[in-house]
């Protein structure tokens, strides 16, 4: 019975190599959300740069900035994590 319980006991544990995947897949997310923070920023300080008319011309109005940026982050997001379409 102990042999049994050993081998199931063996088999329960994650392999080394799903570790190392796991940990990969949460740094390489950790990286992205770092990366998208510093993108928005940016875009954030481009945008209030921008003279009214300026932002009137690309059909925002100053006080649209902030969400008009969330919605586009999560567009991205969205498109990011959909999988890509192979012809």
């Amino acid at each position: 019975m102990s042999m049994l319980n050993s081998i199931s006991d063996f088999s329960a544990r994650p392999s080394a190599r799903n570790l190392a995947r796991a940990v990969a897949g949460v740094v390489n997310r950790l990286i992205a959300a770092i990366i998208a923070e510093r993108e928005r920023q940016a875009n954030l300080a481009v945008l209030r740069a921008l003279t009214d008319r300026e932002l009137r011309d690309m059909g925002l109005m100053r006080s649209q900035i902030g969400a008009g940026l969330a919605q586009a982050a999560k567009d991205r997001s969205c498109a990011q994590n959909q999988p890509t379409r192979r012809p």
